[in-house]
């Protein structure tokens, strides 16, 4: 586990990843209700992650906090299922590659790796982008205070989401 008392890390990547996804569903994870452990889809993605690259070093933890797939030499690596949410993965990668920057690692490259499809996605933090970082974890910690969650969604990817059934009972 890497951990450093310089820079301690509080948000989750689920909590990252979820802010580019849905609002409501990072209020709804933050509070504590958790409806993502009976979603098949989220079954099949962590049986992709066991099953590939297992030659690598899986679930680098960092903080107790953030669970990195796997590194190599040049980059964090995350593994996910499909590409239909990229946007959310890269943003959960690039908070990745932020944390362990301010854990003193000199890495600046992220790597989305799709087994299932044979592809891959790579990133690299810029100065830019780690400013939006920063502001996106303030947003995060703002949404995280409301005391009711955003509403409904109302978009295609609520009818895959493992809070659908709250969200439209």
């Amino acid at each position: 586990m890497l951990s450093n008392s310089s820079a301690h890390i509080q948000i989750t990547g689920t909590e990252f990843n979820y802010y580019h996804l849905c609002k409501r569903k990072l209020w709804l994870f933050s509070h504590g209700i958790q409806m993502e452990h009976t979603s098949d889809n989220v079954l099949l993605g962590k049986l992709i992650d066991e099953h590939s690259y297992t030659r690598q070093k899986k679930e680098i933890m960092i903080d107790g906090v953030i669970k990195i797939d796997f590194l190599d030499d040049e980059a964090v690596h995350e593994v996910k299922k499909s590409n239909k949410m990229e946007d959310a993965h890269i943003g959960q990668l690039f908070y990745y590659i932020y944390c362990l920057r301010q854990k003193g690692m000199d890495i600046r490259k992220g790597v989305i790796n799709y087994p299932k499809q044979r592809r891959t996605t790579e990133v690299e933090l810029s100065p830019e982008k780690e400013i939006e970082i920063r502001d996106t974890i303030d947003k995060i910690k703002e949404l995280e205070a409301m005391e009711q969650s955003p509403g409904v969604l109302n978009s295609k990817i609520c009818r895959k989401c493992g809070y659908e059934d709250f969200c439209y009972a």
